[in-house]
């Protein structure tokens, strides 16, 4: 899958494209699990063992500590991503299907994710440069 050039013979993807469309692919199946976490048809046993996948993922406090060399992220790259695979198949395939559409159409540049997204990170970028100016103030009005 690459772009044609002027022989007629594709041109590899680079890797930077390919990193770029995955990134989005993931933010868009993320954001097909959040929806389909919402919704009212999905069965309360899949919204907690996804609730249970998630809260273990960004906790800090692991099965195999990460300090653990190698062995420390066998965790994150196996029992995560097999955690969300049995909650995928634990939501109805209809609502599941129509979460991935929805999610495509606001994950998708321009869509109200991606503004939401730029919004966000600029906010907080606007409040840190803030910060520093007030402890740069007070640092001289102390002296």
């Amino acid at each position: 899958m690459g772009r044609e050039n002027k022989g007629g013979r594709q041109d590899p993807v680079s890797w930077r494209e390919r990193l770029q469309r995955q990134a989005r692919e993931l933010q868009i199946q993320i954001h097909a699990l959040w929806l389909a976490f919402r919704d009212p048809r999905t069965p309360w046993y899949a919204k907690a063992w996804l609730a249970l996948v998630l809260g273990y993922a960004v906790s800090p406090i692991d099965l195999i500590p990460d300090f653990i060399p190698l062995v420390g992220y066998l965790d994150d790259l196996i029992l995560v991503p097999a955690g969300i695979a049995l909650a995928v198949r634990m939501i109805p395939p209809a609502v599941l299907t129509e979460a991935r559409t929805r999610a495509r159409e606001t994950v998708e540049p321009g869509g109200r994710i991606a503004w939401l997204g730029a919004f966000l990170v600029s906010a907080f970028w606007l409040l840190v440069l803030a910060g520093v100016f007030f402890l740069i103030e007070l640092i001289i009005k102390r002296k």
